[in-house]
């Protein structure tokens, strides 16, 4: 059986970046891919240990086009490393998506192919396709949806019991379940918070008027409008579009992706028309 041939000379130059949590969790898909990149293109592989040498090694691709292998985190760290070097307008990044299914919920939204072999081959033939990015005022990004949850505060406890104590008490909530059904839960009102959003300078909600949530979420495609929604506790949802937001009050905590930040008193966000670039499969017809 003869030998695999090696790249021509007009197969593409990548950089190919396997993220450690990849490597954990999913050898097998891990090599496959590799194999397919390595076969058809000029592939500098590259294996960090930490978050640190993953961004060492994106800052030194030189012309190389950055390949990631990992989840929706490793993804996301590497368009934040190449915004902050003012360079995801002009270079495209490809995902092989390795992980657990919730890590890469924001890579299905997004198109990228689910299996390794597929989703390999996208990075060396596929098309670029320009998409919105979301720009905090802190130069931290969103790639999908932006999400501030009011957070429930855990109700109260009683303290915890050991011994024979317990074994009592665990006894006695046995019988009473066996004798009578449980009394219903009464019911919990929603957890809500006090925000100020603005969206394109218009305040949209002001502090008197809680919220159970607000969520931002740039477009599938680069028009550089992000659609802003306002939940209100016990009344329909308030939607509109913004090129910029800004949400302020009290303490708030918010999920970037897959990536928790805060908590703040102020935040801006502002969408960049095409702000990165993606490899997806061509378009068929």
């Amino acid at each position: 059986m003869s030998a695999a041939q090696p790249p021509g000379n007009g197969a593409p130059h990548l950089l190919v970046v396997i993220d450690p949590v990849a490597r954990r969790t999913d050898g097998e898909s891990v090599r496959i891919a590799k194999d397919v990149l390595s076969a058809g293109s000029h592939a500098k592989i590259c294996l960090p240990d930490g978050p640190a040498e993953f961004a060492r090694a994106l800052s030194r691709r030189g012309a190389r086009r950055p390949v990631v292998i990992g989840d929706d985190r490793a993804l996301r760290r590497a368009v934040a490393l190449l915004h902050r070097e003012r360079e995801p307008a002009t270079s495209a990044v490809s995902l092989v998506p390795v992980g657990a299914a919730a890590a890469l919920e924001l890579a299905h939204s997004l198109g990228v192919p689910m299996g390794a072999v597929a989703a390999a081959r996208t990075a060396l033939d596929g098309a670029v396709r320009r998409l919105d990015l979301l720009v905090d005022d802190s130069d931290g990004v969103v790639l999908g949806a932006l999400r501030i949850p009011a957070l429930s505060s855990a109700p109260g406890t009683r303290p915890d019991r050991t011994g024979v104590t317990a074994v009592w008490d665990t006894c006695r909530s046995l019988v009473r379940t066996l004798v009578r059904p449980p009394p219903s839960a009464p019911a919990v009102p929603p957890a809500t918070h006090r925000l100020r959003v603005e969206a394109d300078g218009v305040v949209l909600n002001d502090l008197w008027r809680p919220v159970e949530s607000v969520t931002v979420t740039s477009g599938c495609g680069h028009d550089g409008i992000a659609e802003v929604t306002i939940q209100a506790p016990g009344g329909d949802p308030v939607t509109t579009e913004a090129k910029a937001v800004t949400v302020s009050g009290a303490d708030f905590r918010y999920r970037a992706d897959i990536q928790v930040g805060g908590p703040v008193r102020t935040r801006t966000w502002t969408v960049r028309a095409g702000g990165w670039g993606l490899m997806l499969p061509v378009a068929e017809g």
